[in-house]
């Protein structure tokens, strides 16, 4: 099934699917869109199940998972901490930067370490973004904005600076805005390791044999996406907000990789890490792990 894609502002309440149908939650973003082009164009096997692909900005996505409200659904890393009494993690659809990932940006250059002064607008305290800059910042004066009027916030003057998710990664400059602080490359210096960003989960009440299910279709469709990528970055860039196809198909290969594909083989070491930093600093319980599906 197909969906139009929703940047709500607020999460509103979820109508229930149809019967036999999986409420399936991502970002109406590139990536995520490239990831699933298999299943939204019924081009893979699904094993015979049905999915609804609901769109919406990863804050509410996070929000709603709280709740446990879709079947299967992306969350931030950082918004699993929260929600692994409800969900496990799927195998494949994690989303790393290799070097590169959320980054503060503002009108004018400074220095990094003047952002303790500064006001920065952040697309939504759940999101593994601001957990980051918490890590490498400490604690910081910061306003909630959606993630896509995070530019706009900062060229008007609501906010000194901005975290940048998605594709403004690659857009920023052509704004007219300079990058103070590149947390990807942050991380990738002091850990030599990918920065994990978000991940898919799927409710743990939906029985061990539906969850295999799932997590097999959702890499067959990495897989085919990756196989037919012209085709699927067609399909990912009607959520591009301004990227042109080879900006599109650079952003789709920055977050849709053997990475994403081997979640819990490949990418395990780095989400196991993460975890252990933000536990050290005291943001989340010591202890805590990812627990996939089996």
């Amino acid at each position: 099934m197909t969906a139009t894609p929703t940047s709500p502002t607020s999460p509103a309440p979820s109508p229930a699917s149809a019967p036999g149908v999986i409420r399936l939650g991502h970002s109406p973003d590139p990536d995520d869109a490239f990831m699933f082009y298999g299943i939204a164009r019924d081009l893979v096997d699904t094993e015979g199940l049905r999915f609804e692909h609901r769109l919406e900005d990863i804050e509410q996505l996070n929000q709603r998972a709280t709740r446990g409200e879709y079947e299967v659904t992306a969350v931030s890393l950082n918004a699993y901490t929260r929600l692994a009494d409800k969900y496990l993690v799927l195998n494949a659809g994690a989303s790393m930067g290799e070097g590169y990932g959320p980054m503060v940006i503002a009108n004018e250059p400074f220095a990094p370490d003047l952002l303790k002064t500064k006001k920065i607008a952040v697309p939504g305290e759940n999101t593994t973004a601001f957990m980051t800059l918490r890590l490498q910042m400490g604690d910081f004066d910061y306003v909630v904005v959606p993630f896509d009027e995070i530019f706009a916030a900062v060229a008007q003057g609501r906010a000194d600076a901005g975290l940048i998710i998605h594709e403004g990664q690659l857009t920023y400059e052509d704004e007219g805005f300079y990058c103070i602080l590149d947390l990807g490359k942050w991380w990738q210096e002091t850990e030599n390791l990918p920065l994990p960003l978000g991940i898919n989960c799927v409710r743990r009440d939906l029985g061990p044999d539906l969850c295999h299910r799932i997590d097999r279709v959702l890499k067959r469709s990495i897989q085919f996406s990756l196989d037919n990528r012209d085709a699927a970055v067609d399909y990912a860039l009607s959520w591009g907000r301004g990227l042109d196809k080879a900006k599109g198909d650079q952003f789709v290969g920055m977050y849709v990789n053997q990475l994403t594909l081997e979640t819990g083989t490949l990418g395990r070491p780095a989400i196991d890490r993460y975890l252990e930093r933000v536990a050290a600093a005291g943001l989340i319980p010591a202890g805590f792990e990812a627990e996939f599906v089996k």
